[in-house]
């Protein structure tokens, strides 16, 4: 199946112990505990993330607001405020990373929902293409969508102060302990199939994108909060320990869009980083061009006050920071030029990687002899702060491909190109079809739009006996683990694990005809050096991903079952129909929503097959002949178990 067929679960944010890169201040709360005190209080650090796209390079949004429902009711604990006026935030450069947003002061007691407030007016959402999107993707490569073509659905007040609530209700409550330090995780899917869709006239005219907010933002735990890997982060150094022993700024925000030269956005929010007293914390002083490696932040204590830092650091389990790296300048446009991004292209017969930045430009880099790779790893130390491998050689042997996601050092920010100094790899990923799926290995094959990025590449599994997070209950996990989207927490992990995967990885759908065999597609977050493939990658953990089936038409209607119900489906060339399976299960129930264009105005309605009336509104509609696009798993006995169905009613048109 080609990459355009691909088009779903690649995004994801999270938010809690994991928060939103905007210009957002946290402020504490005045109001009532949730358990009928007032003088117990919790720290609650506020972190977003979310997961990569090969077809946007900017999906910018503003966060206005963030606020906590305490059980049992009572006045909602705000735990961030955005500064007026709100900045936006890229969520694409957020891939699986977190950024500190806030440490909130909030009542001890249980919370069971929060509350996202986004801005909704024209042009506070920003959608640019990829320099190089899948194949028949919809936009243009490089190119910004105007505001007249983005339609923000479910928005509330005036013209002008327009604004998305979207609430959130968690799979489990959140239990905020006095004095101690907690953690919320909430994902933004920003792959979901309802997020952004693409309508497509028959007749001429552009292509309208609707973005529903409501689609993407669900609860995800944060299990242990040391293995979370955080984006790195800008501020203003406001003081140095006396005893050298931690650095002490103000959280700082690029512009966005960027400006040339970059400028910083300033903020209220104080963060401390303590120095790496076992391993040492890399410094770079990016005036002088010097790099030394510090136990204590006494030696540059006397130039460090009021300089800008860019940092890369950890959560120790307490909650406290430890810098890895910092870089320091003067100027905020030396730390901030420094490439961040997703790896669009590598050369290695020129030694040139390609990273996609924050303003969506393609960005070539040089890699040469000196150049020192590193790979994220805060769960463990040592490992965090070693490189993995310095030179060419990394490239040669195909350990850097598409899709990656880092932060470059350069030892020039003027020179053209630019020559890496250090290749932060904060994501290490490989995704594509899933093949030969065996005891220790599976093979993963990735076709995309430029055909020198594609890559066939077998991936063993790390070893049983490797450290590998904690469950949703803190347990904590050995060897390789797995999940269908959208269910994380519940992972396949455990002796049975691998069997399960190669048993769920083995389906594939035949539509016949000129329509490709549809087959399982994956993502899998990978590891350096395990004993499973030392000096190599191995596949830590693995999601199935629902794969997007050919717009097409219900051939035999709605059949109702003890799980739900099923449809028969028909695509253009395809010779076979193939069934639908829905689930009205709650908890894993299929989202389905009625897509209706009128008069140009896209309106999608989610539909609830937990509810009576949703399950009739959806069978009365999936009647022989109704336009329709799903997204689903292939099944070893040919059928697809839906995740997502959409149902055309309206003007014909395509959903891309």
């Amino acid at each position: 199946m080609e990459a355009r067929e691909r088009k779903f679960g690649r995004w994801m944010l999270l938010l809690g112990t994991a928060a939103l890169a905007i210009s957002m201040v946290a402020c504490g709360s005045s109001g009532n505990s949730p358990m009928g005190t007032q003088t117990q209080t919790g720290n609650v650090n506020v972190i977003m993330q979310d997961a990569s796209t090969e077809d946007w390079a900017v999906i910018g949004v503003k966060v206005l607001s963030i606020s906590l429902k305490p059980q049992g009711g009572g006045p909602a604990v705000t735990v961030f405020t955005a500064p007026s006026p709100a900045p936006m935030i890229n969520l694409v450069q957020l891939d699986q990373l977190g950024e500190i947003l806030g440490n909130a002061q909030v009542p001890a007691g249980t919370y069971t929902g929060a509350t996202v407030t986004v801005a909704g007016n024209p042009g506070d959402v920003q959608l640019t293409v990829s320099n190089d999107p899948e194949t028949g993707f919809p936009g243009t490569a490089g190119a910004t969508i105007p505001s007249n073509q983005i339609q923000i659905k479910g928005t509330q007040g005036s013209s002008g102060s327009l604004t998305v609530p979207v609430d959130v209700k968690f799979d489990s409550p959140l239990v905020v302990t006095a004095n101690q330090s907690n953690a919320l995780g909430l994902e933004f899917d920003l792959s979901h199939p309802a997020f952004i869709v693409a309508h497509v006239p028959v007749i001429a005219g552009p292509t309208i994108w609707a973005v529903n907010f409501h689609a993407p933002i669900r609860h995800h735990p944060i299990a242990d909060i040391a293995w979370l890997v955080l984006r790195h982060t800008y501020g203003t150094v406001t003081a140095v320990a006396t005893d050298g022993s931690s650095i002490t700024f103000s959280k700082d925000y690029p512009v966005y869009p960027p400006t040339n030269p970059e400028t910083a956005v300033q903020t209220s929010l104080s963060l401390t980083a303590l120095a790496d007293a076992t391993n040492g914390t890399l410094f770079y002083d990016m005036d002088a061009k010097t790099v030394s490696t510090l136990t204590s932040f006494t030696s540059v204590a006397g130039s460090l006050n009021g300089k800008f830092v860019r940092v890369a650091a950890r959560y120790q389990e307490n909650g406290t920071l430890v810098a890895v790296r910092v870089w320091a300048s003067s100027s905020f446009n030396t730390v901030w030029i420094s490439p961040e991004g997703h790896v669009l292209h590598v050369n290695p017969a020129t030694n040139v990687m390609v990273v996609e930045n924050e303003d969506g430009v393609a960005m070539p880099i040089t890699v040469d002899a000196n150049t020192e790779f590193f790979f994220r790893q805060p769960q463990d130390s040592l490992a965090d702060a070693t490189p993995i491998a310095t030179g060419t050689g990394f490239l040669a042997a195909k350990n850097l491909v598409r899709g990656f996601k880092v932060h470059v050092g350069v030892r020039d920010a003027s020179a053209v190109p630019m020559v890496a100094s250090t290749v932060d790899i904060e994501i290490a990923k490989y995704d594509g079809l899933i093949s030969a799926p065996n005891g220790t290995s599976f093979v993963y094959t990735r076709n995309f739009h430029t055909a020198a990025d594609d890559y066939s590449v077998t991936l063993p599994y790390i070893s049983g006996t490797t450290p590998n997070g904690r469950d949703a209950n803190g347990n904590p996990i050995d060897g390789f683990q797995w999940w269908n989207f959208a269910y994380p927490t519940l992972a396949d992990t455990g002796a049975n694990a691998i069997n399960d995967f190669v048993s769920a990885t083995n389906g594939s759908v035949n539509f016949g005809g000129s329509v490709p065999a549809m087959k399982v597609w994956g993502v899998s977050y990978v590891t350096w050096n395990d004993p499973a493939n030392p000096n190599g990658w191995s596949a830590r953990w693995t999601v199935l991903l629902p794969t997007p089936v050919p717009l097409g038409t219900v051939s035999t209607a709605w059949s109702a079952n003890s799980n739900g119900g099923t449809i028969a489906m028909q695509v253009p060339g395809g010779a076979n129909p193939v069934t639908i399976g829905l689930s009205s299960v709650s908890g894993s129930a299929t989202l389905v929503y009625q897509v209706d264009t009128t008069g140009g105005i896209v309106t999608i309605t989610p539909q609830d097959l937990t509810s009576a009336s949703g399950l009739a509104t959806v069978s009365a509609a999936l009647t022989v002949g109704t336009p329709v696009k799903a997204f689903g798993i292939p099944q070893a006995d040919g059928t697809i178990k839906a995740y997502v169905l959409f149902y055309l009613t309206g003007t014909q048109a395509s959903l891309q």
